[in-house]
């Protein structure tokens, strides 16, 4: 063997294996795209009520950015591997150990109150929100029970083990109280559900539940009444529940096409509450404008799709889910934010991922982006990938409609063959008949 083939020989492998598909490459691309993004908008957002505030430390959110985002990245390389496959065993001790924190978390004495709501466990910097990693934990637990048991899907009954989980998770994060957070949780949970087959008519059934357990919890509440009447007519009370989205929409209308300049938001200073957290994408508009807000949409859009690729592609059932159900997660915590801000729903707190302040969301956030791109990492081979429905991951229906589906083919193929065989049967007989004639 010649000198030349050996080389070509060793470079090829390698080139080889540093190649990766392009799922992967768009899931990293936009992920450290709204990282960076997020850190600008964050020191800009929180600079000027940072020096004039408590800590006189203008960089002070963005120095606890920079660090969480670290650690972030470290869990989302760690587990970009196989981080799927080494959590797979230990999702039932994450479920219990979440669900565990969200009772500790509102017990006297454990767990910490801001802003009137009890959300996190800790003392000083190091404070954990037990709510992010219970939205994480169910989405594993609900990949692992539905690809091991996909009979599940076949009606509400079946699914049972799996919506009181979501459904117990979803009440204790209500009582902290964190409405928006719950909704979060069913949410996804729910599309979950789509991508794994289940009936149209359960999910409308399963739907108005929910609606009505989430109209209960906004009339015994009277803050969410006020919500959502200054979502409704925010104009009615100016000052009050009206007063934070009347003020996002001076901060939109303010920054224009272009907006206003980065630094420059006079919102964010003395009229926008939580502007570098629940708030932050107001003051995108208003310092860099609708060009601002669009390029943040269309990063969104960009990992959203290949999230949905990369479970359309995944090898297994599991990994189809985990896909799909990290994806819906991640997108919709965004659009439930981008919605509150720009009007459209009413405000419920939730964070903007990647973009807004927050260490737990940011670590738990970047941890399932591991995930995905450990999915994304080890697609299907090339001749078994096809493009699957997300309203149900294997390729399209339930089980049983395949299945039915599977039986009108082998129905019809036999009727043609039976169909093709009788007309030479046929066309044999009339010749042989010809022949007998003309002898």
């Amino acid at each position: 063997m010649s000198a030349s083939s050996l080389r070509l020989n060793r470079v090829g492998p390698r080139t080889k294996s540093r190649s990766q598909p392009v799922e992967y490459s768009l899931l990293l691309t936009a992920t450290l795209c709204l990282l960076a993004f997020g850190v600008v908008m964050v020191f800009s957002a929180s600079s000027t009520t940072s020096l004039l505030g408590t800590t006189g430390d203008s960089a002070y959110y963005l120095k606890r950015t920079i660090l969480f985002g670290g650690f972030g990245l470290l869990a989302m390389k760690a587990l970009s591997g196989r981080g799927a496959r080494a959590l797979r065993p230990l999702t039932p001790m994450l479920l219990f150990i979440s669900l565990g924190l969200l009772v500790l978390v509102m017990l006297p004495g454990f767990g910490q109150s801001v802003n009137g709501a009890q959300r996190w466990i800790g003392a000083g910097p190091l404070q954990v929100q037990p709510s992010e990693l219970a939205k994480l934990a169910l989405i594993l637990y609900g990949a692992q029970i539905l690809a091991e048991r996909p009979r599940m899907t076949r009606s509400i009954r079946t699914l049972m083990p799996y919506l009181a989980m979501v459904a117990i998770a979803a009440l204790l994060i209500v009582v902290e109280p964190d409405l928006g957070t719950a909704m979060v949780v069913v949410l996804s949970a729910a599309a979950m559900l789509v991508a794994a087959g289940v009936r149209g008519r359960d999910l409308a059934l399963m739907a108005a539940v929910i609606g009505g357990f989430l109209l209960l919890a906004i009339v015994i509440e009277p803050y969410r009444m006020q919500r959502l009447t200054g979502f409704l007519n925010p104009g009615s009370d100016a000052s009050g529940a009206g007063f934070q989205a009347i003020q996002a929409k001076i901060a939109l209308g303010s920054g224009g096409f272009f907006g206003v300049g980065l630094g420059q938001s006079l919102q964010k200073a003395f009229f926008l509450p939580e502007a570098h957290t629940d708030m932050i994408a107001a003051v995108v508009g208003e310092e860099l404008g609708f060009a601002g807000l669009i390029a943040l949409a269309g990063l969104f859009g960009l990992f959203g799709y290949a999230g949905l690729r990369t479970a359309q592609r995944a090898r297994d059932r599991y990994g189809k889910l985990l896909a799909a159900g990290l994806t819906s997660l991640i997108m919709v915590q965004a659009l439930v934010n981008l919605f509150a801000v720009l009007g459209l729903a009413p405000l419920t707190g939730v964070p903007l991922p990647f973009v807004s302040y927050g260490n737990s969301s940011l670590i738990v956030t970047l941890s399932a982006v591991g995930l995905l791109l450990g999915i994304a990492r080890h697609p299907a081979a090339a001749s078994a990938s096809r493009p699957a429905k997300l309203t149900a991951i294997e390729g399209g229906g339930t089980a049983q409609s395949r299945s039915r589906s599977a039986t009108r083919r082998t129905a019809s193929s036999a009727k043609s063959r039976d169909s093709r065989g009788g007309n030479r049967g046929t066309r044999r007989a009339g010749a042989r008949s010809r022949r007998r004639a003309s002898g």
